[in-house]
């Protein structure tokens, strides 16, 4: 099984350097189109600021990994590759950093512009839960009423989170499986005192272990 460490929350922290305030906002995202649409919400956010500056990390589906960066407008080389740097010095993976600068009227030069940067998202981890994730999925299982407990138990021990309940003519229980619990659960879920009606896939998703 490949893992990866992320974060749990999304997170943000501020800093000032010189009477310019840089704001980290850090995503945790599962693909490109997400952290595309969460650089366009910070742009739009902080639209008198100069600077929106980004760089993202994402596992692909073959095991690698896609990044991008941008300085936007920023001398190159002083946001968002140093940004990237740190997330990848910290094996960080599906995430994102958006750090916008409102500048103070006072020149950081290209070391200060790299150290800020990196402090902005820095400082922003350090508010973090960093996780381990891996392949897995969104799942939702159906059960009657007087199979419930059992079913939470036995989950609960194989440390499959439950996401949803919903009360329904039967049970609908939504959890979160890793890939490879999956095809155990599917082929063991009956040997034990309930049965599950139905259990489908809903989606691929990355699951924290």
């Amino acid at each position: 099984m490949q893992s990866f460490k992320t974060i749990r929350e999304n997170v943000s922290a501020e800093i000032t350097e010189k009477k310019s305030k840089f704001i980290a906002n850090v995503f945790y995202v599962e693909n490109v189109e997400e952290a595309e649409e969460y650089i366009k919400q910070i742009k739009k956010k902080y639209n008198e600021a100069r600077h929106n500056c980004f760089a993202y990390a994402i596992e692909t589906k073959d095991g690698g990994i896609l990044v991008k960066y941008n300085d936007d407008g920023e001398p190159q080389g002083t946001a968002g590759s140093p940004m990237l740097k740190v997330l990848l010095e910290q094996n960080l993976s599906n995430i994102l950093v958006v750090v916008t600068r409102y500048f103070g009227g006072i020149l950081l030069g290209t070391g200060g512009l790299v150290r800020a940067y990196s402090e902005a998202l820095t400082e922003a981890l350090r508010k973090a839960d960093i996780v381990e994730k891996a392949k897995g999925y969104e799942a939702k299982i159906q059960v009657e009423y007087n199979y419930f407990e059992p079913l939470k138990y036995y989950l609960d021990k194989m440390k499959i989170h439950i996401s949803k309940v919903e009360y329904l003519e039967k049970i609908e229980v939504t959890i979160q499986i890793l890939e490879e619990v999956s095809k155990n659960f599917v082929n063991n879920y009956n040997n034990n005192n309930f049965k599950i009606e139905k259990y489908n896939i809903v989606k691929e998703k990355f699951v924290e272990i």
